[in-house]
């Protein structure tokens, strides 16, 4: 099964669609995270896309990743609800809801008007070198499973 890819116009519009229709009175269907911290959460994987949050990762972590992790995060098989996350991922402390959200919908803008030729071959710090379908499957996969935990 082939995942949408967020770096087609129309993909990105949905997504964007669904990030809208968040209040922060949203609830989740599962999960610890309020609305807002899960926003903040999904930013996340694009601060580390875009250098914003440097990751230190020694060898034998950064193997354990490329070769156990990676093709959970990068292949189509979708994520179990409470799934365990990355401690970098972790969000505990109270977030702006309108300033995740913006902020998402700005990087979901920002990484389709970017498309394919600006990550194919990029580098991803506990992965290594992605390619553009990986990269889309890794942001679309990880929106798509929190967007359906707020039941949008």
């Amino acid at each position: 099964m082939k995942l949408p890819d967020v770096f087609s116009p129309s993909v990105s519009a949905e997504l964007i669609q669904r990030v809208e229709r968040l209040t922060p009175e949203t609830q989740p269907k599962w999960g610890k995270m309020d609305v807002a911290q899960m926003l903040a959460h999904s930013n996340v994987s694009y601060d580390i896309a875009y250098g914003r949050i440097e990751t230190n990762h020694n060898f034998l972590m950064k193997l354990m990743l490329k070769y156990l992790i990676k093709p959970k995060v990068v292949g189509t098989k979708p994520y179990k609800p409470n799934s365990p996350t990355a401690p970098i991922f972790k969000i505990a402390d109270e977030k702006d809801f309108a300033a995740e959200k913006q902020k998402l919908i700005e990087n979901i803008q920002v990484s389709q008007e970017h498309g394919h030729a600006h990550f194919e071959g990029k580098e991803n710090p506990g992965f290594g070198e992605l390619t553009a379908e990986e990269w889309s499957n890794l942001f679309y996969k990880h929106l798509d499973h929190h967007l359906s935990q707020f039941g949008v």
